[in-house]
């Protein structure tokens, strides 16, 4: 299966890296350039025992690569993975726009059937909130 995970912090650089590590291509895709320039270079930009070595390996086999081109990652994967993050807002509640800016990027490089899978942490029923165009 082709994985595009998008977001490379600490979702979703251990999950990218896990399922290259099951035999999945995996694509993560990150907006800010040092970091893909830095992950590119084989080096992590967070602590997680063993992930250097797992990356390393991955990106050896030819399963794990990195980019921030979003709409050449969506059109070459079956699975879309949403992990970045949802910091809080002043109320607690989490803050949505980064999801939710993601979820619109994937919509408009979609072309045809994906399966889109929200792997940042959301409130419960963010999966049926309506399109933007809709609401």
């Amino acid at each position: 299966m082709r994985v595009a995970m998008i977001g490379t912090g600490y979702v979703g650089l251990v999950s990218g890296a896990c399922f290259a590590d099951f035999g999945h291509e995996v694509l993560c895709i990150d907006k800010d350039p040092a970091k893909i320039a830095k992950l590119e270079q084989g080096k992590v930009p967070i602590y997680e025992p063993g992930l250097e070595q797992l990356m390393a390996k991955n990106v050896e086999a030819g399963r794990l690569t990195f980019t921030m081109d979003l709409a050449q990652a969506v059109d070459g994967a079956d699975a879309v993975f949403i992990a970045v993050g949802t910091p809080q807002d002043q109320d607690g509640s989490a803050d949505m726009r980064f999801v939710l800016e993601v979820a619109e990027s994937i919509a408009r490089a979609m072309n045809g059937r994906k399966i889109v899978v929200t792997k940042s942490t959301v409130p419960v029923g963010t999966a049926e909130l309506p399109a933007p165009h809709q609401v």
